[in-house]
């Protein structure tokens, strides 16, 4: 297991091309359909200071029938027409919903899709972003900004897994569950793409 303070940015970097090389393979363009999978791409944005490395998350505004109102998740959202690649879609979303402008953004890597049960499949795009950083939320998208060390993250005792039946199909699928953070609970899709962040990165 990797000591989460003596990651380099550079190692960062290597272990995530060793896992996922390109984004080549990823079912783009977002102007076609994957079954009744819609295509979306999210936004990793990870910082270091003093010594530390965190990730920014974004708690999404509580809207009347969006099923991801409420939620703790990580900046990024559905593909549009002519999109061709994930981090198009998820630099677009950041600076839409947090006005972190995509020149801020080092793009260093991606993770595998993951799909959620209200037929999305996410691209997660890794980038390093500038901080502190004079953000500018969309009130109508996003309620709040926080940020967890990814020490804290990799503590197994901080999350679990138990699981859920789907009431549709009765299948049963594994959710992840991280302790409340800074009054916020990290859980689902975002967290399971964080925990395979931290697998990749030999973290836990």
């Amino acid at each position: 297991m990797m000591k989460i303070q003596n990651l380099s940015e550079e190692y960062i970097r290597q272990k995530l091309e060793e896992f996922y090389p390109s984004p080549g393979n990823f079912l783009y363009p977002a102007a076609t359909r994957i079954g009744e999978l819609q295509p979306s791409a999210v936004l990793m944005p990870l910082f270091q200071t003093n010594g530390s490395w965190h990730l920014l998350f974004i708690r999404r505004t509580a809207v009347t029938g969006d099923a991801h109102s409420g939620q703790v998740a990580f900046p990024g959202g559905r593909s549009t027409p002519g999109e061709a690649r994930p981090e198009v879609t998820a630099l677009r979303e950041t600076q839409e919903e947090i006005g972190l402008p995509p020149q801020e953004v080092g793009i260093i890597g991606y993770l595998n899709q993951t799909r959620t049960v209200t037929n999305y499949i996410i691209f997660p795009v890794i980038g390093i972003i500038p901080w502190p950083y004079p953000l500018k939320l969309s009130p109508l998208e996003v309620s709040r900004v926080f940020t967890i060390p990814l020490e804290w993250l990799a503590e197994p005792g901080n999350f679990d897994q138990d699981y859920y039946t789907l009431p549709a199909s009765n299948i049963t699928i594994p959710v992840i569950h991280f302790k409340p953070y800074d009054g916020e609970i990290l859980w689902g899709a975002s967290a399971r793409i964080t925990v395979d962040f931290l697998i990749i990165l030999q973290a836990i």
